[in-house]
């Protein structure tokens, strides 16, 4: 049997549809919902059985206290269930860094908690979004992910919550903990 790892949307630039293939500013985020997401990436299947819910669908930078403590209360609730393996969210990248701390503070599981996101709209023909969201998903079916705390899973690294920073608005390799460096990486589809 396939680990369970529950995805939980709430917007941003990796929900987000651009006026053109080309087009990598301007786009209108979160528009496209967690279950579109999820069946764009058909191979998310062979590392885990996906079920999903949107939590809410806005701009990270319109995330309020309310909304972080209606993602905590249902990932906690989530990962109370059995089956669940993990818990994977999506997300904006302009406050992930601090949803991924919060959450890091308040989850009391030993379960995997990932978020992902993406620096470049979904529509985007280089668009990383799907690749990170199988990544997350991967991440959080490996046992290796198991009482780390929050994780953040972005372009194959893999940082802790308490430790990662954004360091550049357009990157896509945007996602990184200077101090520390990253916990490790994604590799031919390995945690």
């Amino acid at each position: 049997m396939l680990p369970r790892v529950h995805v939980l949307g709430t917007g941003g630039t990796i929900s987000a549809k651009s006026g053109a293939p080309t087009q990598m500013t301007g786009y209108t985020a979160s528009t496209i919902g967690i279950q579109e997401l999820i069946e764009a990436v058909p191979e998310i299947t062979e590392s885990a059985t996906i079920t999903g819910e949107q939590v809410t669908n806005v701009l990270s930078s319109s995330l309020s206290f309310g909304i972080w403590l209606k993602l905590a209360n249902r990932v906690n609730e989530v990962l109370r269930s059995e089956d669940v393996t993990g818990v994977v969210i999506t997300h904006g990248t302009n406050t992930l860094e601090e949803t991924a701390y919060f959450l890091n503070l308040v989850v009391k599981s030993e379960k995997p908690v990932i978020l992902t996101g993406a620096m470049r709209p979904a529509t985007a023909i280089s668009a990383e979004g799907p690749i990170n969201l199988l990544n997350a998903v991967r991440l959080a079916a490996s046992p290796i992910s198991r009482g780390q705390g929050v994780l953040v899973c972005l372009n194959d690294k893999i940082n802790a919550a308490r430790d990662v920073t954004k360091t550049n608005t357009m990157a896509v390799e945007t996602f990184q903990a200077p101090e520390l460096g990253y916990l490790g990486y994604i590799q031919e589809g390995k945690p």
